[in-house]
């Protein structure tokens, strides 16, 4: 599992990351991707990330075609 990451900087970057996130979603369910979880992340009030908990299989679509600005790996629950 890794948690994908789209960063946003500036006075708008919690509604943008927001937004973006309701693309991520639509995007998720239109190439039926399973096993995705996404939210959100608010740093400071001038950078926010939208992100998205994705199964390894899923990923080198993710990355090809969304481009996240980073990635780390994630420990599944129950291993």
């Amino acid at each position: 599992m890794r948690r994908l990451y789209w960063d946003f900087f500036g006075s708008r970057a919690a509604g943008t990351a927001e937004h973006f996130r309701i693309h991520l979603d639509g995007f998720i369910v239109d190439m039926e991707i399973q096993g995705c979880e996404t939210g959100l992340s608010d740093y400071t009030t001038a950078h926010s990330a939208a992100w998205c908990d994705a199964p390894e299989a899923a990923c080198d679509l993710l990355v090809t075609r969304l481009r996240p600005h980073r990635a780390e790996r994630r420990a599944v629950e129950g291993n």
